[in-house]
């Protein structure tokens, strides 16, 4: 008597820049068969060729971290088996969403397994900023203080005006933590949102100049690349601060670290920058500024959930089912 066909794994191609978490990788490899790109070894071209020519080529495509590959016109040309796309990210910008629907392809993300962590990192930075934690930290650390005695002032959060640009489900649990601490908040968005009673500016120019501290919580787009430019640092003023943990290019890094070295600006919080890993060597020796590497989303909490994410959609997309958390694509 023949025994049972072997039913083989639905294949899924994975793209990131450095080895997943264990749990993480057992997880997908225990469902599914999975193509590594990260470990193939191969050129892009000839790795999704020789995916797309198996006898059963790959639906689905999860990418960790936007900057292991661009899902574009030309990628999908190269993998017209794939169906769904996930990103174990919240941003989205390395995904051409309009091309994606034009095709018919699905997209999904982390939805919003990170955001209470980017809000709380948000909240950390800018406390760190403006009490000056990390640069007395390195004063006490180096034996400074018996020979110089007390370390310059800080100043407090409680009063700040905190204007935050994109008030999506970040930038609003930042809004209420601020609320907290006593701060006065204001907003930019798209749209003005008419269920919160923060004052909204059509202007992120005007923002700035109404605001002690700017909170950069949007989206990368063609429309908010760098939305933080010369003349929105000059509106901040002298007295202001700059906390990014949205994209890197959401800030002109150029014009930022400029004001920052001719003290038009106060110091900034920065989780992102323009070209990662490198960072302007420029911002090192500046004690006003905070900088951490792009890790506001990770918690030991935040990763076992967006796994979790990740194999509840291709579970929902291989059955049938609806998406746990689906983007909305353009028309």
């Amino acid at each position: 008597m023949a025994s049972p066909a072997v039913k083989e794994l639905p294949r899924v191609l994975l793209f990131r820049l450095r080895r997943l978490d264990a749990a993480f990788d057992d997880a997908l490899r225990q469902r599914y068969c999975v193509l590594d790109f990260f470990t193939s070894g191969e050129p892009l071209p000839d790795f999704l060729a020789a995916a797309v020519a198996l006898p059963d080529p790959p639906r689905a495509a999860v990418i960790v971290g936007g900057r292991s590959v661009r899902v574009d016109a030309s990628f999908l040309d190269a993998t017209p088996s794939i169906a769904f796309v996930f990103s174990t990210g919240a941003g989205v910008d390395h995904i051409d969403l309009r091309e994606c629907a034009r095709r018919g392809v699905a997209v999904a993300n982390s939805g919003t397994v990170y955001s209470a962590d980017v809000a709380d990192h948000a909240v950390g930075m800018l406390i760190d900023v403006l009490r000056r934690i990390s640069a007395a930290e390195r004063f006490v650390r180096s034996g400074l203080w018996p020979a110089h005695g007390e370390y310059p002032l800080g100043t407090k959060v409680r009063g700040k005006r905190v204007g935050i640009i994109g008030l999506g489900n970040i930038g609003s649990l930042i809004a209420k933590r601020l609320e907290a601490f006593g701060c006065v908040i204001y907003y930019n968005s798209r749209k003005q949102n008419d269920s919160v009673s923060y004052k909204y500016f059509s202007s992120v120019h005007d923002l700035a100049a109404e605001s002690d501290v700017l909170v950069v919580a949007c989206a990368l787009n063609k429309d908010t690349r760098h939305i933080v430019n010369k003349d929105v640092l000059e509106a901040l003023g002298k007295d202001g601060i700059i906390i990014n943990i949205g994209r890197g290019a959401n800030v002109d890094e150029k014009e930022l670290i400029r004001a920052l070295k001719e003290g038009r600006i106060a110091g900034a919080g920065l989780d992102v920058f323009e070209n990662e890993p490198k960072v302007p060597a420029e911002l090192f020796s500046m004690d006003n500024v905070v900088m951490t590497n792009h890790v506001a989303v990770f918690t030991s909490e935040s990763r076992a959930e967006v796994r979790d994410t990740t194999i509840s959609n291709l579970e929902a997309f291989f059955s049938g089912e609806p998406l746990l958390t689906p983007l909305v694509l353009p028309r």
